[in-house]
């Protein structure tokens, strides 16, 4: 049977013990992506939706995303964050979000930047629908990880 980690014995949802785990320095990297109108798109870069800074206001919500997922993500733990950056590159018909996070502690930071990552997408989501309300978030996946005790991870 295999040995599910937030199971404990009778079945029953458990948070991971990581009192034993040695603190060390993480990090994890995610991106997504959402795709749009090319009039989306170009409002977005010039910063001329109606919302407003669609960019900047998506900058700041995946970076607050992050400092709470563990309010947001059943058994997570709550991690003391020393750095979340958010990079949000503009195409002709797309954004891409790219999240870093990192910190020093028991447990790593991938759902954390995946979180900063779908928040940021969401966001632009929420900030842009007026000019198109078809937009798909798509691609979420962690990039990469460092740190810990299964060692580093870079996707393919």
């Amino acid at each position: 049977m295999v040995d599910l980690t937030h199971l404990d014995a009778t079945g029953a949802a458990r948070m991971v013990d990581v009192a034993a785990k040695a603190v060390t320095a993480r990090e994890a990297i995610a991106t997504g992506r959402i795709t749009m109108s090319a009039e989306a798109a170009t409002a977005i870069r010039n910063g001329t939706a109606t919302k407003g800074d669609v960019l900047a206001v998506a900058r700041v919500a995946g970076i607050m995303a992050a400092k709470r997922t563990s309010d947001l993500i059943p058994l997570c733990h709550p991690l003391p964050l020393t750095r979340v950056a958010l990079d949000l590159t503009v195409d002709n018909t797309a954004v891409t979000a790219t999240a870093t996070c990192a910190t020093d502690a028991k447990t790593g930071v991938e759902m954390e930047a995946l979180t900063a990552t779908s928040i940021a997408l969401l966001t632009i989501y929420d900030m842009a629908k007026a000019l198109d309300k078809g937009m798909t978030i798509e691609g979420m996946r962690l990039l990469s990880k460092t740190g810990g005790k299964s060692g580093d991870f870079t996707a393919p």
